[in-house]
Parts: C-alpha cells; sequence; structure tokens
C-alpha cells in the first residue's frame, strides 16, 4: 500500500477516533445519569410498593441498561480503530 494511501487512511482514522471518543464521553455521562436514577426510581418502587413505582423502576434500569450497551459498543468502535491505525503505522515504519 502506498504511503500517501495509509497516510490519508490515518488521518481518516483520527477523524473517526475524535468524534468516537466525543460520543465515549457524551455516554459516560449519560450512563452515570441513567443509573443515579435508576437507583432512585429504584428506592422509591421499595418504598412506595406500588405497581407504578416498580413500572417506573424498571424502566428507568432499560434506559440505563441500554444507555450502557451503547457505550460498551462505542469502546469497542475505537479499540478495533486504534488497532487498525497501530497496523497502519506499522506499515509507516517498514
Amino acid at each position: 500500500m502506498g504511503r500517501r494511501l495509509v497516510e490519508r487512511r490515518l488521518r481518516d482514522i483520527g477523524g473517526r477516533l475524535r468524534s468516537l471518543r466525543a460520543s465515549l464521553a457524551i455516554a459516560d455521562e449519560q450512563v452515570a445519569h441513567l443509573s443515579e436514577e435508576a437507583d432512585d426510581m429504584g428506592l422509591r418502587a421499595l418504598v412506595s410498593e406500588t405497581p407504578g413505582a416498580d413500572l417506573e423502576y424498571r424502566e428507568a434500569r432499560r434506559h440505563a441498561d441500554a444507555m450502557q450497551r451503547h457505550r460498551d459498543s462505542v469502546r469497542e468502535a475505537i479499540a478495533e480503530l486504534e488497532a487498525r491505525q497501530d497496523q497502519l503505522l506499522e506499515q509507516l515504519r517498514l
């Protein structure tokens, strides 16, 4: 693969990594907020012992879990891009 092509791919990967890292920071904040909210609703559900409160808790927990899965997928994408970036950098060194 030509040096110019490798450099272009590295720039593309760098841009995608910046974007994904920004998304990860947002997802981290959202996970923290949604998890805290779900925990609060869980306590309310225990105290009130009403079906409505339990339903709200389960819904909040589902949202928090979904955001955690999203955050994990962003982390995986970052790891894959970093591995690809390492491969391309190795090609430049050769």
